[in-house]
């Protein structure tokens, strides 16, 4: 691997990226893109197709990895570990461990068919975290309660709307207890009428004081939500900051440009 690297993670950021590329042959995704984020940061992630943000989150996820550069949770290098002078990639298990510490929900939504919903959410805790079945019950119907969906914990997915089965998918993502949230376009599969009642869960999350990537398109949801919105293009942050200020006041042409094409 090259230019892999290590740096300082300072006190009071819990995700941090340092130059962090990734290529798919000779197309460069990630161009070194560096990006702190604070403990109860929102950070919505915006921009053209094809410029990197879904990449982003799945590099953080470990579900991609990185030809260069480093990302931080807490302080601990994901993906490697130092051996002396080198970096060496972790294994399988190791892995695991700290993609636990990542909640992920994707665009589609990826529930177990034979399982309810209660079963659903109560997997990953029973046989990753090694909870009670009871534990894990009680945590189970407190989230699924959480996201509007009490009712449903014996249902089947094919019984719920897209809406209510992205809403299980968040569920089952806080269930595992995750220091910070990812969220790759979790409403893109969505009918626009169901849209709502899953960014209404997000909101929420976030006036709880949730750490959250959202990679979204959105933009009204973006400003209302965030406390923070990255531009990317190319493979690059173009321009960052307040997600208000920033979205109402471009300081680039280039984001001026997008927000006027898809608001």
């Amino acid at each position: 691997m090259d230019n892999l690297s290590t740096t300082n993670s300072p006190k009071g950021h819990v995700l941090r990226l340092h130059k962090v590329v990734k290529r798919y042959g000779s197309f460069q995704v990630l161009n070194e893109v560096s990006l702190d984020i604070d403990e109860g940061e929102v950070v919505a992630v915006i921009g053209p197709s094809g410029s990197g943000k879904s990449t982003l989150v799945r590099c953080i996820h470990q579900l991609e990895t990185i030809e260069g550069g480093s990302i931080y949770l807490n302080g601990e290098l994901l993906g490697y570990r130092q051996d002396g002078a080198h970096l060496r990639a972790l294994g399988p298990r190791e892995l695991a461990r700290q993609r636990q510490q990542l909640g992920m929900v994707f665009q589609q939504f990826g529930l177990f068919p034979h399982m309810t919903v209660e079963e659903n959410v109560m997997e990953g805790p029973v046989q990753v975290l090694g909870d009670s079945t009871a534990d894990a019950r009680t945590r189970a119907r407190h989230l699924l309660g959480r996201v509007g969906l009490a009712e449903k914990v014996t249902a089947y997915p094919q019984m719920l709307s897209g809406g209510q089965q992205q809403r299980v998918a968040i569920a089952r993502a806080l269930a595992m207890r995750p220091k910070v949230m990812l969220f790759d376009e979790p409403t893109s599969a969505l009918d626009p009428e169901l849209v709502g009642e899953v960014l209404s869960v997000v909101s929420d999350l976030a006036k709880a004081g949730k750490t959250m990537v959202i990679v979204t398109h959105e933009i009204a949801f973006a400003r209302e939500v965030a406390t923070r919105v990255v531009f990317m293009e190319g493979g690059r942050i173009l321009e960052q900051g307040d997600a208000r200020e920033t979205l109402s006041n471009p300081r680039t042409d280039r984001l001026r440009s997008f927000l006027s094409r898809v608001m």
